[in-house]
């Protein structure tokens, strides 16, 4: 395939909370989409879904760390990114442009590619109150991130959630 006719690619960004466990329903609903994915998690993130079935899913490794200079890129740059579910720690280190895992460098990069960006935060009650929240929050929506808001309320929802941050993409 040319990149003329290839999938357009969905990196899909892990972060580590208890909306992962579900993270392959989001792969799934992607690839009916006909999007290509990859997937990138925090480090702590791969302990919360099934990673062999994620892998399995897309065909390709999931990335959590760094790759070696020299070596290949095992994604072609992405079309648009979403971050599913997104921490308080994530939304926080990225609105700050701290890079200190591939999740934050990748974030931060695609806001300089000027691909289209969605973000499902999974933050509770308290943590929204905390003004570090908010004020990232407004940043990251000045540089376009299309939030899905309260899409991780609690556990026993349907699919629209996963669905919610693919329509987020398409506007």
């Amino acid at each position: 395939m040319t990149g003329q006719d290839r999938k357009p690619f969905l990196y899909v960004v892990v972060c580590a909370a208890w909306p992962a466990g579900g993270v392959g329903e989001l792969i799934a609903l992607a690839q009916e989409r006909d999007w290509e994915v990859g997937v990138i998690a925090t480090p702590l993130a791969t302990g919360f879904f099934d990673t062999a079935a994620v892998e399995a899913r897309t065909g390709r490794p999931i990335r959590s760390a760094w790759r070696a200079p020299g070596d290949p890129r095992p994604f072609p740059d992405p079309d648009a990114v979403t971050v599913a579910p997104a921490t308080f720690n994530t939304v926080n280190k990225w609105a700050a442009g701290i890079s200190d895992t591939l999740a934050l460098g990748t974030l931060c990069e695609a806001y300089g590619m000027g691909v289209p960006i969605s973000a499902l935060p999974c933050v509770n009650e308290a943590l929204t109150a905390h003004p570090a929240y908010r004020d990232s929050l407004e940043r990251l929506r000045g540089m376009g991130v299309r939030f899905g808001e309260h899409a991780f309320d609690g556990p026993g929802q349907d699919g629209s959630r996963w669905e919610r941050a693919l329509d987020l993409l398409a506007r």
